[in-house]
């Protein structure tokens, strides 16, 4: 690769430019710059130090924090196998094998020619139309033996991938149940006049009135946080919308960005009128960045019909405009001050709390930090009134949820239902059948087993980001906990010690077991281990890592207990066999010079 200064400048220049020359934009430049190179080319990270007054570890740190950046040549063409569970179910590891073998080359590797390199990636957001993969950060989804083989032949050829077939790139909604949030009439801007009717100050009172709570899990009440942020002293208020899910089985915001993008920015726009702010950021995940573009398109749209930008929809101060920042694969940024450290440049490590966001959040300034599918409910529920949106789900949970429904199912998608819902009417709806367990909110979620499934979905009994996973009979559910456990112990940002050592002995634990070494004693470290990450972890991620374990070992432990080899702790080291060679060194072998076994 080229190495002369003057040509980094002339590609780099320009994206320095884009950029303000500003070092808190330093992972967007990294992205781009490797959508050039290929990879972070060495002589680019020399440049970059020097035009942006960074040291070259603080590049390099950044860079080899997130899992699509990369140091090194990872081939013309990068394969990345989505690694979820349902995407295994699917048949992805075979898939996977049959490339390998297509293409001679070994996986995590880069291949000799230096063509490609084929690996896998925790969650590609496709858990609807699996198995999926991503090419050069392009997603391709339903994965046949058949479309392997083609996409081998068309990486051999070097087909650029504007003349791959269209077809491989289609990604569908499959929105099988509407509610008042999929089914609005509402059009570009609707919401915002409303919201300038009711008069600035009254907006936060419409959304606690409505009591509308935050949809990434925690139910968070949207209209206290706004109120906190707008009182909240500082020089600049920001406006983020999470568009990083993350969590394994979660697809709803990849729905509604697709094709409700404008509420999503309507809702970001009523959120900057309410708190006083003139910009706002978009933090989408690196897996939908075949997304960047269209909503960047939906952006300027916006500006043209002066929805964005100075004095919009002609009131006079009301200047806002948003920008997207790209992720780069890491699942720890889906957590918000984690998300606030990557957008301000930095490896996405989680915050010490407090300070919160809301008084110390984008560069330390007043923060609203909301998920895509919280700003399309406040612009929902703005316009349908308080008591109106109020009235819809429970008294404890307003509104209505978006679920991402995978798994064992003949019809997943995304369903919309108030909340109140039993898990047994989405199961119904979704055609399951012989339905052994259900993961309520991915990995770090619950699961349940038939037992209770007239549970329902809302704050009160079963809250959830989204995630809505069936497994049948035919599951071993031993193997599904095992495999969240990988993605916990793969995701660790490795800050704290708890998580980064605790995450990898779970990992080793559940393996060891699988091999059929474990014994009851492993069982009973588990749960030792839970208590020492829930008491000592840094942030969510360790707290929640065990769950999938604990929750599998309580409805179904039988799956665990048939793979031990003992239920009876036997230690893997035989000290006994071990002093074989000083007993042949001594002439002893008498029982005076043997360990003496255990009762004896």
């Amino acid at each position: 690769m080229v190495s002369d200064s003057g040509l980094h400048a002339t590609y780099l220049g320009p994206i320095l430019e884009r950029h303000g020359h500003a070092a808190a934009n330093l992972l967007q430049i990294l992205c781009e710059a490797q959508e050039y190179y290929g990879y972070i080319h060495p002589d680019a990270v020399d440049y970059l130090g020097a035009m942006l007054h960074l040291p070259r570890s603080r590049i390099e740190g950044v860079a080899t924090f997130y899992s699509f950046l990369h140091l090194q040549p990872q081939g013309e063409y990068r394969v990345l196998f989505s690694d979820n569970i349902t995407d295994r179910m699917l048949g992805s590891t075979a898939l996977m094998q049959q490339m390998c073998q297509q293409m001679w080359v070994e996986p995590g590797k880069v291949s000799e020619d230096g063509l490609l390199s084929i690996n896998t990636t925790s969650c590609s957001g496709m858990c609807d139309q699996g198995p999926a993969m991503l090419v050069n950060g392009r997603a391709i989804t339903r994965l046949t033996h058949q479309c392997v083989q083609e996409i081998g032949m068309l990486i051999r050829n070097r087909t650029p991938l504007v003349d791959w077939p269209s077809d491989f790139f289609v990604v569908d909604d499959n929105i099988r149940r509407r509610g008042p949030l999929l089914d609005n009439k509402l059009e570009p801007g609707d919401s915002l006049r409303t919201a300038l009717a009711l008069g600035t100050q009254n907006i936060v009172g419409v959304i606690q009135q409505s009591c509308l709570r935050g949809r990434g899990g925690a139910g968070f009440p949207t209209g206290l946080k706004w109120e906190s942020c707008r009182n909240a002293q500082g020089s600049e208020h920001y406006v983020v919308c999470n568009a990083d899910e993350g969590e394994p089985g979660t697809f709803k915001d990849r729905v509604l960005l697709a094709s409700y993008a404008d509420l999503v920015f309507e809702g970001m726009t009523l959120c900057a009128l309410a708190i006083g702010a003139t910009q706002g950021y978009l933090y989408l995940r690196g897996e939908y960045r075949y997304l960047l573009e269209f909503l960047q398109f939906v952006l300027q749209r916006r500006r043209e019909q002066n929805l964005l930008g100075k004095n919009i929809l002609g009131q006079a101060g009301f200047d806002f405009d948003i920008a997207i920042h790209l992720g780069a694969g890491a699942y720890i940024c889906g957590e918000e001050s984690a998300l606030i450290e990557s957008l301000e440049g930095k490896r996405g490590i989680p915050r010490n709390r407090p300070p919160f966001p809301v008084t110390h959040g984008f560069l330390q300034q007043p923060t609203a930090v909301d998920n895509v599918e919280t700003f399309c409910q406040a612009a929902l529920a703005i316009q349908m009134g308080a008591d109106n949106y109020r009235a819809i789900g429970t008294p404890k949970s307003a509104g209505s949820k978006l679920i991402s429904v995978s798994g064992d199912c003949p019809r997943p998608g995304i369903y919309e239902y108030p909340f109140g819902v039993s898990v047994r009417e989405v199961l119904h709806d979704c055609g399951a059948v012989n339905t052994r367990a259900v993961q309520v909110s991915g990995p770090s979620g619950v699961c349940i087993a038939e037992a209770e499934f007239d549970r329902r979905l809302g704050f009160e009994d079963l809250p959830t980001a989204g995630a809505f996973m069936v497994f049948d009979d035919s599951r071993d559910l031993f193997e599904v906990a095992r495999n969240f456990v990988h993605f916990f112990a793969h995701e660790s940002c490795g800050f704290c010690t708890p998580c980064r050592v605790g995450t990898s002995m779970l990992k080793a634990t559940m393996d060891k077991i699988a091999a059929g070494l474990g014994t009851r004693y492993d069982l009973g470290e588990i749960e030792h281990l839970d208590h020492v990450l829930q008491t000592s972890s840094h942030c969510g991620l360790g707290r929640t890592a065990c769950n999938p374990v604990l929750h599998t070992l309580k409805h179904f432990r039988p799956a665990y207990e048939n793979r031990l080899k003992s239920l009876e702790f036997k230690p893997a080291f035989d000290l006994d066999g071990a002093l074989a060679r000083a007993r042949q060194m001594t002439g002893r072998d008498d029982a005076g010079a043997h360990l003496k076994p255990e009762g004896a």
